[in-house]
Protein backbone atom coordinates (compact mmCIF):
# COMPACT_ATOMS: atom_id res chain seq x y z
CA UNK A 1 0.00 0.00 0.00
CA UNK A 2 0.96 3.48 -0.92
CA UNK A 3 1.88 5.41 1.95
CA UNK A 4 0.68 8.77 3.60
CA UNK A 5 3.01 10.87 2.38
CA UNK A 6 2.05 9.41 -1.69
CA UNK A 7 -1.74 9.90 -0.94
CA UNK A 8 -1.25 12.82 0.82
CA UNK A 9 0.52 13.93 -2.89
CA UNK A 10 -1.82 12.24 -4.50
CA UNK A 11 -4.87 13.98 -2.73
CA UNK A 12 -3.32 17.39 -3.88
CA UNK A 13 -2.81 16.32 -7.52
CA UNK A 14 -6.41 15.52 -7.97
CA UNK A 15 -7.84 18.62 -6.15
CA UNK A 16 -5.30 20.90 -8.75
CA UNK A 17 -5.90 19.65 -11.75
CA UNK A 18 -10.12 20.18 -11.60
CA UNK A 19 -10.92 22.87 -13.70
CA UNK A 20 -12.62 25.80 -12.69
CA UNK A 21 -15.74 24.40 -14.42
CA UNK A 22 -15.42 20.93 -12.63
CA UNK A 23 -14.65 22.12 -8.97
CA UNK A 24 -17.92 24.66 -8.99
CA UNK A 25 -20.10 21.43 -10.20
CA UNK A 26 -18.66 19.16 -7.65
CA UNK A 27 -18.37 21.80 -4.87
CA UNK A 28 -22.78 22.53 -6.24
CA UNK A 29 -23.77 19.20 -5.35
CA UNK A 30 -21.59 18.36 -2.53
CA UNK A 31 -23.33 21.17 -0.80
CA UNK A 32 -26.50 20.17 -1.83
CA UNK A 33 -26.14 16.82 -0.17
CA UNK A 34 -24.56 18.39 3.22
CA UNK A 35 -27.95 21.03 3.56
CA UNK A 36 -30.60 18.34 2.77
CA UNK A 37 -28.74 16.17 5.50
CA UNK A 38 -30.50 15.73 8.82
CA UNK A 39 -27.27 16.24 10.76
CA UNK A 40 -26.95 19.67 9.13
CA UNK A 41 -30.38 20.08 9.87
CA UNK A 42 -30.63 19.33 13.34
CA UNK A 43 -26.95 20.66 13.91
CA UNK A 44 -26.97 24.15 15.85
CA UNK A 45 -23.18 25.10 16.10
CA UNK A 46 -20.42 23.62 13.44
CA UNK A 47 -17.18 23.58 13.35
CA UNK A 48 -15.41 24.21 10.02
CA UNK A 49 -12.10 25.53 8.49
CA UNK A 50 -11.51 28.07 5.90
CA UNK A 51 -10.58 26.28 2.87
CA UNK A 52 -7.01 27.08 0.86
CA UNK A 53 -7.29 27.41 -2.48
CA UNK A 54 -6.71 23.86 -3.78
CA UNK A 55 -9.31 22.52 -0.74
CA UNK A 56 -13.33 22.09 -2.15
CA UNK A 57 -14.42 25.87 -0.70
CA UNK A 58 -15.71 25.58 2.15
CA UNK A 59 -17.24 29.30 2.05
CA UNK A 60 -20.52 28.69 0.99
CA UNK A 61 -21.12 26.21 4.23
CA UNK A 62 -20.60 28.86 6.14
CA UNK A 63 -22.50 31.34 5.04
CA UNK A 64 -25.47 28.90 4.46
CA UNK A 65 -25.25 28.42 8.39
CA UNK A 66 -25.08 32.46 8.92
CA UNK A 67 -28.15 32.37 6.56
CA UNK A 68 -30.00 29.20 9.03
CA UNK A 69 -28.62 31.20 12.36
CA UNK A 70 -26.09 28.38 13.51
CA UNK A 71 -23.19 29.43 15.33
CA UNK A 72 -19.80 28.93 12.91
CA UNK A 73 -16.77 28.32 14.73
CA UNK A 74 -13.07 28.16 13.25
CA UNK A 75 -9.94 26.35 14.19
CA UNK A 76 -6.99 28.32 15.61
CA UNK A 77 -3.59 25.76 15.58
CA UNK A 78 -1.18 25.99 18.31
CA UNK A 79 1.94 24.55 16.98
CA UNK A 80 4.15 25.68 20.13
CA UNK A 81 1.77 23.86 22.67
CA UNK A 82 1.90 19.80 21.76
CA UNK A 83 -0.09 21.23 18.06
CA UNK A 84 -3.09 22.03 19.80
CA UNK A 85 -6.41 23.25 18.20
CA UNK A 86 -8.86 25.49 19.53
CA UNK A 87 -12.15 26.16 17.83
CA UNK A 88 -13.40 30.28 18.30
CA UNK A 89 -16.65 31.76 17.09
CA UNK A 90 -16.46 32.92 13.54
CA UNK A 91 -19.01 35.66 12.49
CA UNK A 92 -17.32 37.89 10.40
CA UNK A 93 -14.37 37.75 7.81
CA UNK A 94 -12.62 40.77 9.42
CA UNK A 95 -11.47 38.39 12.56
CA UNK A 96 -9.53 36.49 10.21
CA UNK A 97 -5.82 36.67 10.21
CA UNK A 98 -3.31 35.00 7.71
CA UNK A 99 -0.66 32.47 9.59
CA UNK A 100 1.84 29.78 8.34
CA UNK A 101 1.37 28.51 4.56
CA UNK A 102 -1.32 30.90 3.92
CA UNK A 103 -3.70 29.30 6.16
CA UNK A 104 -6.88 31.69 7.61
CA UNK A 105 -7.17 31.69 11.45
CA UNK A 106 -8.94 33.56 13.43
CA UNK A 107 -7.19 36.24 15.36
CA UNK A 108 -7.95 34.95 18.78
CA UNK A 109 -8.16 39.09 19.92
CA UNK A 110 -11.50 39.90 18.23
CA UNK A 111 -13.40 36.93 18.95
CA UNK A 112 -14.10 33.74 21.83
CA UNK A 113 -13.18 30.25 22.15
CA UNK A 114 -16.19 27.73 21.85
CA UNK A 115 -16.11 24.87 23.88
CA UNK A 116 -15.22 21.35 22.81
CA UNK A 117 -18.64 19.63 23.56
CA UNK A 118 -20.91 22.79 22.02
CA UNK A 119 -20.03 21.97 18.47
CA UNK A 120 -22.87 19.90 17.19
CA UNK A 121 -21.11 19.05 13.53
CA UNK A 122 -17.61 19.08 12.79
CA UNK A 123 -16.61 19.37 9.22
CA UNK A 124 -13.10 17.48 9.19
CA UNK A 125 -10.13 18.33 6.47
CA UNK A 126 -8.55 16.21 4.57
CA UNK A 127 -7.01 14.92 0.56
CA UNK A 128 -7.86 11.21 0.71
CA UNK A 129 -10.61 9.20 2.32
CA UNK A 130 -11.02 5.34 1.96
CA UNK A 131 -14.89 4.11 2.59
CA UNK A 132 -14.44 3.46 6.21
CA UNK A 133 -13.52 7.22 7.14
CA UNK A 134 -10.18 6.96 7.46
CA UNK A 135 -8.28 10.34 5.98
CA UNK A 136 -5.08 11.54 4.76
CA UNK A 137 -5.08 14.73 6.11
CA UNK A 138 -1.81 17.33 5.75
CA UNK A 139 0.42 15.45 8.35
CA UNK A 140 0.30 17.61 11.63
CA UNK A 141 -2.22 15.32 13.53
CA UNK A 142 -4.44 18.00 15.10
CA UNK A 143 -7.70 16.67 13.94
CA UNK A 144 -6.75 13.32 15.22
CA UNK A 145 -5.82 14.59 18.46
CA UNK A 146 -8.97 16.79 18.58
CA UNK A 147 -11.82 14.24 17.74
CA UNK A 148 -10.49 12.17 20.46
CA UNK A 149 -12.73 13.16 22.91
CA UNK A 150 -15.54 15.02 20.40
CA UNK A 151 -18.87 13.55 21.02
CA UNK A 152 -20.33 15.35 18.17
CA UNK A 153 -21.15 14.04 14.46
CA UNK A 154 -18.07 14.48 11.91
CA UNK A 155 -18.00 14.85 8.23
CA UNK A 156 -15.62 15.49 5.25
CA UNK A 157 -16.22 16.82 2.21
CA UNK A 158 -14.50 14.97 -0.82
CA UNK A 159 -14.79 14.47 -4.73
CA UNK A 160 -15.51 10.97 -5.64
CA UNK A 161 -12.17 10.98 -6.98
CA UNK A 162 -10.75 11.61 -3.39
CA UNK A 163 -12.41 8.40 -2.04
CA UNK A 164 -10.27 4.76 -2.47
CA UNK A 165 -11.00 1.32 -0.78
CA UNK A 166 -8.66 1.55 2.13
CA UNK A 167 -5.92 4.68 3.26
CA UNK A 168 -3.53 3.54 5.61
CA UNK A 169 -4.08 4.48 9.08
CA UNK A 170 -2.46 4.68 12.59
CA UNK A 171 -4.16 3.60 15.93
CA UNK A 172 -4.50 7.04 16.81
CA UNK A 173 -6.46 8.28 13.35
CA UNK A 174 -10.04 8.92 14.05
CA UNK A 175 -12.28 7.98 10.83
CA UNK A 176 -15.09 10.62 10.65
CA UNK A 177 -19.09 9.27 10.81
CA UNK A 178 -19.45 10.54 7.15
CA UNK A 179 -17.90 11.44 3.88
CA UNK A 180 -20.45 13.24 1.26
CA UNK A 181 -19.14 13.62 -2.14
CA UNK A 182 -20.33 15.13 -5.46
CA UNK A 183 -22.85 11.35 -5.69
CA UNK A 184 -24.45 12.22 -2.11
CA UNK A 185 -23.41 10.62 1.14
CA UNK A 186 -21.03 7.95 1.08
CA UNK A 187 -21.61 6.40 4.14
Amino acid sequence: MESKQEFRSKGKEILKRLSPDQRGNIIEQIHFHVFESDWWKHASTIGITISNEIELDTKPIIQQAWRENKTVTVPKCFPKEDNKMVFYKFSDYSILETVYSGLQEPDIRKTVAVEQCDIDLMFVPGLMFDKRGYRIGYGGGYYDRYLRGFQGITVSIATSHQIVERVPHDDYDIPVNHIISESGAVF
